[in-house]
Parts: C-alpha cells; structure tokens; sequence
C-alpha cells in the first residue's frame, strides 16, 4: 500500500498550489479565490525513489454558511480519515485566525501524525511572526512557498519521515508507469445539476464527490479510481458545461478547460441529460464536442423515474430530433438518486469502449468494401466514376477505416454514410464514432496525350 498524505485548512491557503506542485501536475484548479476545492482530489508524487498518494481538499469553514459548505467539511473529515499523515496549511502572511485555531483543536483530537506548514512564506524561514502558530499545539511549524518550491523539498522530507514505519519505499522506476494497465478511463459530462456527481457518488456506493442541488457545485474534474469485476476504471467528474454567454466568473471558464480536457483525455464519456429539463441547446453543444473528439459516448437519461408517460415519449422524440447526430451512442434512462438502470448503464459503457478499440482486419474490411459495391455502387459525379478498391484501419478510438481507390473525392456524402452504417452494423460499432479517410489513387495518364 501506498501512504496517503491528506493537505487540510481554511479556503484560499494554497493547498492546490501544493498539491500541484508536490504532483508536479495542474491537475487541481487555482486561482486566487476562495472555496474552489470543494472535492477531495487524488494524486501520486514521487520523493526521491518514495511515492505516495496526496489529497487535496476543500477549505474547512463553518458548516452554518450552508449546506454546501457542511458537504464540503465533510469530504475533508474523510480524507483524513484516509490519511497516514496530515499537512495542516496555514497563511503565513495573514497570520493565525480563530477557523485556524477550530482546526488545530479537531486535529489535536484525533491524534494523527500531523505537520504544520505555514505557506506563502516567502523570506519568513526565522521571522517571529510565525511563532504565532505555535499556538496551535501542532509542534513545530515549517515555512513554505508552494508558488515559488521554496522550502518544499525540505517540507516533505519531514512529512515523509513521520510516516508510519510501515511504508517502506518503492523504486519509482517501477511505480511510475505501468505498461500493461487496462484501466478504462470514463468522464461523466453534461449540463449543471444533471446529476453528474449523483451518478458517480451511486456508482461507488458513498457520498465520495459533493452532490447538491444547486449548478455549479462542482468546479473542477474530479478523478476516482473504481474497479468493477476484474475491470479497473478511472472515473472523472466535470464541472457542468453552460452556454459561453452565461459564463461569467474567471474560475468558470477555467472549469470549461478542465471539462473539455476531461472529455478529450477520456475513453469513453457518459453523456447525463436531465429528463425533467428536457434537451437543450447546451445538450446539443457537449454532445457535439464529445463527436468532434472521437470519444466513445453512452447517453443516460437521468431523473426518468420523474416523468410521466407523455413525458417520457416527448423526451424521446426531442432526444431524437436534436441529437440525430449521435444515432450510434446508446441510450439508457437511470435515476441515480434512486441507483435505478446503473447494472444496463455499465453494460453499454463496457459495450462502447470495446468497439472504440475493436480491430478490423484489412482482409475482412477489403471483402465488404467490395460486398457494399457489389450491393450498391457510388453514382457517377460527371466524368468521374468513384471506384473503391481496398480499405484498411488507420486507427482505434474512435476507429478509423482508409479506403484506397480511384476518383474517390467525387464520392457523395450519402454514399460515404452508407459506407459508414454497412461497417457498423458488421463489426457492431455501437457507441463510438467512426471515421472514414478516403484516398485517391493519382492516374499516371492524366498528363499524357
């Protein structure tokens, strides 16, 4: 097992400036404002030939501001609970403050090796305006600029050494890449308050990611690992997508970023529409995006147990008319409040991703080429007669068919989809996207008399 280290204190000290950069990573959000974390968010770093598992967390503040800020203590509490070790940040600038003080008593508490790091320190290694913090009865208090790396090294050498004895190191050589994991990477994407985090909290059986109904709560893209069987996956939490015009706070558009990388970096994305908002516009949008991407997609309908018949067909046309494009995905109606369709869900995520990386022979793929000329041959564009030869796969995820032959480029658009559904529906390509490349061979008469 890999030691955990869980960073904790008020919003806005810089726990995910240290956590990127003790991960060397931007994995996590920052910007100079306060609660942007409000999910436990997982890493691995590396020390020299020791790797270990951080966490960072959302800004401890008083759960009377709100229920989503009782939610948010809430993920912190049980990451450090997860932890071996504690990193108890404080601002070094701003001084000890009474939140500072709430904390330091709940950690003293608990009694878990903990080391106090008060960060934006820059020049402060001996000023006596930290010994302040000794206030806290946390022991020695270490200066630290996780902006700049000042005094970082340092810091985690000593953080390293209070772990348990039981953590001996691993050779990073060994724990940095894995050649032979399968993980399957899923990005749960959609509009705000679909029910993304819902889902994910439903799937693994606990209240892992901050779920409230209110849009927007989740603001950045939260990995958890989640194995299923013998599969391992990767599920990654977005923040939900608004029309640009509606966003306005600096932090939002840099959720956008994160969501758009999510779905571009993922395997296969399940796509939530919220049954009781109908699709929408902004539905439309994120399902074009996962299409341009290449991503395998799998469509759920979440909140369907709150439609009535009528509604439900009205659904189902809209679905139809709006999202004709993604004919291919496959549909499933959920509710995951009430954990209701997830067992078909994940058959059709399983489903999709095996055909994003299914392999075409070239010989199979030749034959029925020909069989689908045979069957109907491409209509003559003027003096161009298109005559397709020999295909072969150009790549997986999303699969791409190369077909080689003559005057290709006066192939239709309507005959190129036929092309396209005679390949589906023989190597049952559902869920994924597939591109077709087309290749003209050059004619070595065309300047000869």
């Amino acid at each position: 097992m890999l030691p955990v280290i869980a960073l904790v204190g008020r919003p806005n000290v810089g726990k995910s400036t240290l956590f990127n950069r003790l991960t060397r990573t931007r994995d996590a959000i920052v910007a100079d404002f306060a609660g942007l974390t409000r999910d436990r968010h997982y890493g691995t770093a590396l020390l020299d030939k020791r790797q270990y598992i951080v966490i960072d967390t959302g800004g401890l503040e008083d759960s009377s501001e709100g229920p989503i800020f009782e939610k948010m203590a809430s993920q912190t509490w049980q990451a450090i609970a997860e932890a071996d070790l504690v990193i108890f940040l404080v601002d070094g600038r701003a001084g000890l403050t009474g939140q500072d003080q709430e904390i330091g008593r709940e950690l003293r508490k608990i009694n878990k090796p903990t080391l106090l790091v008060a960060n934006k320190a820059e020049g402060m290694k001996d000023s006596a305006q930290l010994a302040e913090f000794y206030e806290l009865g946390l022991g020695d208090v270490y200066a630290v600029s996780a902006a700049h790396g000042q005094g970082v090294r340092d810091m985690l050498q000593m953080a390293v050494d209070k772990l348990p004895p039981e953590f001996d190191p691993v050779d990073g050589d060994e724990a940095e890449v894995d050649p032979e994991d399968t993980t399957i990477r899923i990005a749960v994407a959609g509009r705000p308050n679909a029910g993304k985090s819902t889902l994910i909290n439903a799937w693994l059986g606990e209240e892992r990611l901050v779920a409230f109904d209110m849009p927007g709560t989740t603001r950045d893209a939260i990995r958890v690992p989640f194995q299923r069987g013998e599969q391992r996956y990767e599920l990654i939490d977005t923040a939900g997508l608004r029309r640009k015009g509606q966003v306005f706070e600096a932090i939002e558009k840099f959720s956008v970023v994160k969501t758009l990388q999510a779905i571009e970096g993922a395997q296969v994305v399940v796509l939530v529409i919220d049954a009781t908002q109908g699709v929408t516009d902004q539905d439309a949008h994120i399902a074009g995006f996962i299409l341009e991407a290449g991503r395998a997609v799998v469509i759920a309908v979440n909140k369907w147990d709150s439609l009535d018949r009528y509604q439900r067909e009205q659904l189902e046309r809209s679905i139809e008319l709006r999202l004709s494009f993604m004919k291919f995905a496959a549909l499933k109606h959920i509710s995951a409040l009430k954990r209701q369709g997830l067992g078909p869900l994940w058959t059709a995520i399983d489903a999709a991703y095996a055909a994003a990386t299914r392999k075409m022979p070239t010989a199979k793929l030749t034959r029925l080429l020909q069989e689908a000329v045979q069957y109907q041959a491409p209509r003559k564009a003027g003096m161009y007669r298109p005559k397709p030869r020999y295909a072969h796969q150009g790549g997986m995820n999303p699969p791409i068919i190369v077909i080689h032959g003559n005057s290709l480029d006066h192939l239709s658009q309507s005959y190129q989809r036929f092309l396209e559904t005679w390949f589906r529906k023989a190597f049952k390509l559902e869920g994924t996207p597939l591109r077709i490349e087309l290749r003209t061979s050059d004619n070595p008469y065309v300047d000869k008399k």
